[in-house]
């Protein structure tokens, strides 16, 4: 067998790299299915809406957060079909779930959540300069904290905001970016890493009247300034 040239030895190497590299990546976020019950900060009447099961996500620093999702998402009465909507079939406002955070993060926005728990709810991105650019895709879910968030009814995109400012603790709600499925790992529930953005999303079978995939950042933000 011919030695390698050097070219063919510096391939070799990036190619050894770029192995590692994807290798690492994929060891820094994991999801577990967990039978952990939605925690008791929550309303008892908003909790009993809530799957026994919890979506726990790991990184390289432990525990990062639980996601509780409802049984059964309510359907809007007329889908939002707007451009840049993938998730029309869900009410504004509408609650979908529940998350606690077990360590210090930050939203899609970059700004910061602190531990503890949250409820979240459906909110389409604004159409209008201030949020130009921020992602292709204005699906998103808004965090509220439990305490101030106790109805399973469906709430005002005003309300919501409000509430979602007090999670994010500024002038902004704090804002979870939801992507398209195209990505997905074969095996729902599961969390890939996206390059584009270096997002880590975790993806999951929507309980709509038609089960839905969709995707949800929990690491990374928007690459564009709101």
């Amino acid at each position: 067998m011919k030695p390698l040239s050097s070219s063919s030895k510096l391939l070799f190497a990036a190619a050894v790299l770029a192995l590692l590299a994807a290798t690492a990546r994929a060891q820094s976020y994991k999801l577990e299915s967990s039978s952990t019950p939605p925690p008791q900060e929550l309303n008892a009447a908003l909790r009993g809406t809530l799957s026994p099961d919890a979506l726990y996500v790991t990184g390289p620093n432990g525990p990062l957060c639980d996601i509780w999702l409802r049984k059964s998402i309510p359907d809007a009465a007329t889908p939002d079909t707007s451009l840049g909507v993938n998730i029309g079939q869900i009410p504004q406002g509408a609650l979908v779930g529940a998350i606690k955070f077990d360590a210090a993060g930050a939203d899609y926005r970059g700004q910061p959540i602190k531990p503890g728990v949250y409820t979240l709810r459906f909110m389409l991105l604004p159409v209008d300069g201030n949020h130009q650019g921020v992602s292709p895709y204005r699906d998103y879910f808004l965090t509220a904290p439990a305490a101030l968030d106790s109805s399973a009814a469906d709430i005002s995109t005003t309300d919501l905001v409000n509430l979602s400012k007090k999670a994010a603790g500024t002038g902004h709600p704090s804002v979870w970016s939801l992507v398209p499925a195209d990505n997905a790992p074969a095996t729902l529930p599961g969390i890939a890493h996206q390059s584009d953005g270096d997002l880590w999303v975790v993806y999951f079978q929507a309980p709509l009247a038609k089960p839905t995939k969709m995707g949800l950042v929990v690491v990374g933000k928007a690459q564009a300034p709101e």
